[in-house]
């Protein structure tokens, strides 16, 4: 009997070489993609340091580069659909941030509230989160049947990823903050003809110390510290509300608004200012119902144009003045001007007379932070409004 062999399964033909092509450049643009995601990441870890003081910002950043550096780990090792499309998650969710960031503000992230305009590390970092998106989408689209892609050049793709990364890292260093008001600088700074010193927030409670504010001399330094430091021995002899009624103050009835304020119209027709035993205007807190004695308001002679306004201590120190309120004869704030810049009938509009702050407390934006609002009055043409976190508060 003759035996005869069962065939051999048929196996259709392979192009190995067609096969292995697809393979390598699907993985290889995903692990490039991988390293713009690390690079992306690195770059927000290395800007969680810069923003301590906004603590909402600074875990915003850390959450964020967190994603990224662990995606970017994971790109290298594995590549599929699933892998790609969180990575996609990742990229186009950081990217959109960072556009909404700088063109809004993100307002429920204390210290990414106030739009900004576009700085080397986060634009670095939001090209990279995009860029890594597109080798994403390249990946992909090297997996398709017939497709006939190119390998990546890994080294040159690594080595400059790499030196982008370390660029954005050294720049988010140096970042610097507008916040709106006058802006804060991040990274070592030192006063003028003066040893670097440690940076320190307003405590009225510690020796007052005002360095590290680029552009201030040690004489602005020091006559801004003068200031402070007398207002806070002197000016708390004002503290009774009613012993500064009894001594020419009178309320110009906003206290409504949480603040209020008590005007001496002898202290600002005299040729003092500065002078705690003679502010020209008292602040008071009136959030519990009882007047709180939080600040000095010292004013200039009535009339005395802004451009006037001495420059005693140089970027510390801000004067603004209010050009739209509008008082009735006996003293008391009841509106603003018309579009006309003019008050209503039977209502004053006083000359405009700069004034500045000088606080009791800590408060964001430093000793002699202006209002907010309507009660920031109005600064000089051109200029920006300051804000000065880094003799800010540390708690507000």
């Amino acid at each position: 009997m003759t035996t005869i062999p069962s065939p051999a399964p048929y196996a259709a033909p392979v192009d190995g070489a067609r096969a292995g092509a697809h393979v390598s450049a699907r993985t290889g643009w995903m692990a490039v993609a991988g390293l713009a995601s690390l690079g992306a990441g690195a770059i927000h870890a290395a800007a969680i340091g810069v923003h301590a003081e906004h603590r909402p910002a600074a875990v915003t950043f850390a959450i964020i580069a967190a994603f990224q550096l662990a995606w970017g780990a994971l790109a290298l090792v594995r590549s599929n659909r699933v892998v790609a499309l969180i990575g996609i998650g990742i990229g186009v969710g950081s990217f959109a941030g960072w556009i909404w960031a700088k063109a809004w503000g993100i307002a429920f992230i204390p210290g990414l509230d106030v739009a900004e305009p576009v700085q080397t590390a986060d634009g670095l970092a939001a090209g990279l989160a995009a860029a890594s998106v597109l080798l994403i989408g390249l990946s992909l689209w090297t997996g398709r049947r017939g497709a006939t892609p190119s390998r990546p050049p890994m080294v040159a793709a690594a080595l400059g990823l790499t030196a982008l990364s370390v660029f954005g890292m050294i720049a988010a260093g140096t970042h610097v903050h507008s916040q709106g008001a006058g802006g804060h600088s991040h990274g070592t700074t030192v006063v003028a003809n003066q040893e670097p010193q440690v940076v320190v927030p307003y405590d009225p409670t510690q020796p007052i110390n005002f360095s590290g504010v680029p552009g201030v001399t040690p004489e602005q330094q020091a006559a801004a510290e003068n200031i402070v430091s007398a207002t806070l021995l002197l000016l708390p002899q004002w503290s009774d509300p009613e012993y500064a009624l009894a001594h020419g103050f009178q309320s110009i009835g906003d206290g409504f608004l949480g603040t209020e304020h008590f005007i001496n119209d002898t202290y600002i027709d005299d040729n003092k200012i500065l002078d705690p035993t003679r502010p020209e205007s008292l602040v008071w807190d009136t959030t519990t119902g009882e007047r709180r004695l939080v600040a000095a308001m010292y004013m200039l002679r009535r009339g005395t144009p802004l451009e006037d306004a001495p420059n005693i201590g140089g970027s510390l120190m801000q004067w603004h003045i209010h050009n739209n309120l509008c008082y009735t004869p006996a003293g008391q704030v009841v509106g603003l001007t018309n579009s006309d810049g003019e008050c209503g009938p039977g209502l004053v509009l006083p000359e405009p007379t700069p004034m500045i702050h000088v606080w009791l407390e800590p408060q964001e934006c430093g000793p002699f932070a202006a209002l907010e609002g309507i009660g920031g009055g109005q600064i000089a043409e051109g200029e920006t409004v300051n804000c000065d976190h880094v003799h800010g508060s540390t708690t507000n």
